[in-house]
């Protein structure tokens, strides 16, 4: 009862704040009209941290850095997609229900305020999903979520990229289609899902679907690798956790790098961004290859002491190890080739970019990780990183 009258007095609230926010200035004052209502929501228990999510977006937009189609975008998808999730039971179908409820919405106040962004509010609940997927247990995930969807949306909407809309419709049929074959394959968790459905759309809407399938390859080879000799990685107890169904620490440490470059090529246009691509991915498949199948080549040595190690140890390698991440590395590389992504110059770089990055890698965990500085997560990205700048600077 008290959960049925939280929803629908925060639903009517949310109707009212829009309805009447394009005839209500100064901002500032429609400002003070939400946070006296988060007020009256605090005090329902079961609206208790949508209130409170609602009071920073009231903040932001009353001081003018949040846009009136952003301010209302936000608490639309909070509330529309909140109520749509509580409203299920199933755990991936209330994700749905989720991300369906915060597009109608968020493309009913388009066109109630004119104001056509579809890209900007593409990514807002796609963040919104994702960090709903990442920090549902968390008491305080609300206010995150509506931190996360407003500054995303501004960013997108800063960048002022625009987009044909039968590409963005192209991909998220792709991206969301990858994620959920992924999630159905045990090779990705729900967070899994998500980050890589995001990951996707920012390749294929910056870039084009051709960086997708580089991505793609990638993920296929990694995960090929590591259900390579599972039973005796187990036994080893070196085997990734969850049967290698990949996380969004796992997706974005791998493909942040490589979606930036993405974003940066599609602002910029600028060749460089090709390579950083291209050298960051090929770091990503040559080190999965490697960590994947080297560990089960015999005792690694130290990278940095070149002494015998247990098998698991970050900075351990292989003989077996850089000769399966040399052979990813050429895959990733001439696929670049072959879609006409980078010239051949470019991939022999590519090649070379991927074995500095896996040793990057080995370095960063024998030296830091070790000691307990940064987790894997943080390695795999200062590895594709380096990996990708190797690359750059070759270009420039």
């Amino acid at each position: 009862m008290t959960s049925s009258l939280g929803d629908r007095l925060a639903a009517i609230l949310t109707l009212s704040f829009i309805l009447i926010a394009p005839f209500i200035q100064p901002a500032w004052f429609l400002s003070i009209i939400v946070l006296l209502s988060s007020g009256v929501l605090f005090l329902i228990k079961k609206t208790r941290y949508l209130a409170i999510a609602m009071v920073p977006i009231a903040i932001l937009y009353g001081i003018g850095v949040l846009p009136l189609l952003i301010f209302s975008c936000t608490i639309v998808i909070l509330v529309m997609g909140e109520m749509a999730f509580r409203g299920t039971t199933e755990r991936l179908f209330s994700y749905i229900t989720y991300i369906t409820a915060a597009l109608v919405g968020c493309i009913l106040v388009m066109f109630y305020l004119q104001t056509f962004v579809p890209l900007v509010i593409l990514f807002g609940i796609v963040v919104a999903v994702l960090l709903k997927a990442i920090l549902r247990e968390r008491e305080d995930a609300l206010m995150i979520e509506a931190l996360g969807i407003a500054m995303t949306m501004i960013l997108i909407n800063e960048l002022n990229y625009q987009a044909d809309i039968t590409l963005i419709f192209l991909a998220v049929l792709v991206a969301f289609g990858f994620g959920y074959s992924s999630y159905r394959l045990k090779t990705a968790d729900v967070s899994g899902l998500f980050s890589g459905a995001l990951i996707g759309l920012i390749l294929i809407v910056f870039a084009d679907i051709r960086w997708f399938l580089v991505m793609l390859t990638f993920f296929i080879l990694g995960s090929i690798c590591t259900r390579y000799r599972y039973e005796y990685k187990q036994k080893m107890g070196v085997e990734q956790m969850h049967g290698g169904a990949r996380g969004y620490l796992n997706v974005f440490a791998n493909g942040s790098v490589s979606a930036a470059a993405a974003v940066l090529w599609g602002i910029s246009g600028e060749p460089m961004y090709l390579a950083l691509f291209a050298g960051s991915v090929a770091t990503a498949t040559a080190d999965t290859m490697a960590s994947e199948i080297g560990v089960t080549g015999g005792d690694p040595y130290l990278i940095t002491t070149f002494k015998k190690v247990p098998a698991g140890t970050n900075g351990g390698i292989t003989m077996i190890g850089e000769l399966t991440a040399l052979g990813g590395a050429v895959i990733i590389s001439l696929f670049c080739f072959l879609l006409g992504i980078i010239d051949m110059p470019m991939a022999i770089v590519g090649i070379a970019a991927g074995m500095v990055g896996t040793n990057i890698d080995s370095l960063v965990g024998a030296l830091i990780e070790n000691r307990g500085i940064i987790g894997n997560a943080g390695t795999n990205i200062l590895a594709t990183a380096g990996g990708g700048l190797f690359a750059l600077l070759f270009y420039l």
